[in-house]
């Protein structure tokens, strides 16, 4: 069985600082990429630059900000990109396809399993799957960071062993080092808390759009998953290898969670929420710590129009998301029963299970808060 690595590589790394396609940088990191394949491992390419590789070709003087720009520029710089990686990738005598995603595959559940089915029949015939987001059709503005929540999906879709964002600098550090040389590089991280949003800061630069916070986010949603993740820089050769060897240039995220089940993963980071209920410390408790289902009595306060077998998302007192789950009542029932023990419930509405989220429809996102 081959140990199977997520790489995800970022537009500022794919670039010229002028925002034009860097062809030794693609050369650089297929070489990378290569070496990795060689020595074993199963490896899911995802990468950005579309849009930094089309905008000065469609006319644009520099990076476009409006979504129809961004549009048509990944319109001509997808075609660009890919071609750049078939040629690089053909020189190894290695096959390459192209996947292009969008939320909507990852919300719906079917084409989630669809698209997981076809990333293991690329790697059972040998073939490097190159992921990018689906920018020409996305309705929203960089749904994904740069890729960097799309790379933390994938690798919690594919249940990899490792996912590793390389990016043009050398990890998390206690400050940004460009603003402050008394910055110190954080090595090795074993919980995110709000303190790392906090030094995360902002977007990295004008080619990309993740920057270090959405990396960090993208570190959550794998490390919830089960997912170690590395967040670092690789500028030489064998530098990839070494990363994934845990002696790279960047930053370690360990978990000693466990993969989730797909179900889970679907309920946890794909799935469109409808509605929203805020519960008492009680309940709050026995969904977190008690492995309890939430049952009426436990709610405060029902937000939106569900039905039931929508998702739905739960807060706590501080209005903090702790959770999603799988409603099994209509918003109107709930509102009719807020607060009440199951007795009562059961004279009030009829509804064919009592518990509002079930455990076994549930899964915690305290990790994600």
């Amino acid at each position: 069985m081959h140990q199977r690595i997520v790489v995800k590589i970022g537009s500022s790394s794919l670039t010229t600082p002028e925002g034009e396609l860097d062809h030794a940088k693609i050369d650089y990191f297929t070489k990378e990429i290569v070496y990795l394949k060689k020595s074993g491992f199963q490896v899911l390419f995802v990468t950005s630059g579309s849009v930094a590789a089309g905008f000065k070709i469609i006319g644009y003087e520099k990076r476009p900000k409006m979504l129809q720009e961004k549009q048509a520029a990944a319109a001509v710089g997808q075609a660009i990109l890919m071609q750049a990686y078939i040629e690089a990738f053909a020189k190894h005598q290695c096959k390459v396809a192209q996947i292009l995603l969008t939320r909507n595959n990852f919300t719906n559940r079917k084409q989630m399993q669809n698209a997981l089915n076809t990333f293991e029949e690329l790697m059972r015939f040998d073939t490097i799957p190159i992921i990018n987001e689906n920018d020409t059709v996305s309705v929203e503005e960089i749904k994904f960071g740069d890729n960097d929540s799309l790379s933390a999906l994938v690798a919690n879709l594919v249940k990899a062993q490792q996912l590793m964002i390389f990016t043009d600098t050398d990890g998390l550090y206690t400050s940004d080092p460009r603003k402050n040389e008394n910055a110190k590089k954080i090595h090795r991280v074993d919980e995110i808390d709000e303190n790392m949003f906090r030094i995360a800061g902002g977007a990295g630069s004008s080619v990309g759009t993740g920057g270090m916070r959405s990396k960090i986010e993208a570190a959550r949603i794998a490390m919830r998953g089960g997912v170690p993740v590395f967040i670092g820089k690789a500028t030489k050769p064998l530098d990839m290898k070494l990363a994934v060897e845990q002696k790279g240039k960047g930053t370690y995220f360990d978990t000693l969670l466990h993969n989730l089940p797909m179900k889970k993963q679907w309920l946890g980071f794909h799935s469109l929420t409808n509605g929203k209920i805020e519960i008492d410390h009680g309940a709050e408790n026995a969904l977190l710590t008690g492995g309890k289902s939430l049952l009426p009595a436990g709610v405060i306060k029902v937000l939106g129009e569900f039905h039931p077998g929508d998702v739905i998302e739960v807060t706590n007192q501080s209005n903090k998301v702790i959770g999603r789950g799988v409603v099994n009542y209509a918003s109107w029932q709930l509102q009719a029963v807020v607060g009440l023990s199951t007795v009562e419930v059961k004279k009030r509405i009829d509804v064919q299970r009592i518990e509002v989220i079930h455990r076994d429809e549930w899964v915690t996102l305290q990790l994600l808060i």
